[in-house]
């Protein structure tokens, strides 16, 4: 990204802007001003796509093998975060498209190439922590991947924000399910 300094206008003159937008215009919204590495950027939202399809795919498992007493409210968490990791996996995939790459969505690898992990957990509580767990490890993983982006894709960047804010109010959505059902342990601390 180019540097301002206090002689130089602010917006760069107009004709040059539409010179360049005549340029190149098979690449869409990739301009000439696109500052992060576009290969990157794309590899790293193929990583968060697998995530987000694996976490999918974790989510569904636990809502439909749920039991006990408390399973009804955990089941329809469950189900409600699948959805929402879902919408995530959608946008992600759009914006690779808009970068001009290829979301890959091949089962092969798939979970070499997601960050979490697809644990599936026998009991509820189980379910439970291995869930938090996974958005434990999509929290930092976006929060690297919005730190790299910086100014250079503010576009992705964003779109990595607004998921990074749904995960981290899944796993405290998660965590309290944990503390409904272990309240001896609450009031031991652990």
């Amino acid at each position: 990204m180019r540097e301002q300094n206090q002689n130089q206008p602010f917006l760069t003159d107009i004709e040059t802007i539409r010179q360049r937008a005549r340029q190149h215009i098979q690449d869409g919204p990739v301009t000439s001003s696109y500052a992060a590495d576009r290969e990157t950027v794309i590899k790293l939202l193929n990583e968060a796509l697998a995530t987000e399809i694996v976490c999918v795919l974790r989510y569904k498992r636990h809502y439909f093998t749920a039991s006990g007493i408390h399973s009804q409210s955990a089941a329809a968490e469950f189900r409600e975060h699948a959805n929402e990791e879902q919408q995530h996996a959608d946008r992600i995939a759009a914006r690779i498209v808009q970068l001009r790459g290829s979301p890959n969505f091949s089962p092969n690898g798939l979970t070499m190439r997601s960050h979490a992990e697809y644990v599936e957990g026998e009991t509820l509580l189980e379910m439970l922590r291995e869930d938090i767990i996974a958005e434990r490890i999509a929290i930092d993983s976006y929060r690297e991947m919005i730190a790299y982006l910086g100014n250079n894709d503010p576009t992705t960047r964003r779109l990595m924000e607004e998921i990074l804010a749904n995960e981290e109010e899944h796993a405290d959505e998660l965590l309290n399910l944990v503390q409904e059902l272990t309240p001896q342990e609450n009031d031991r601390g652990n």
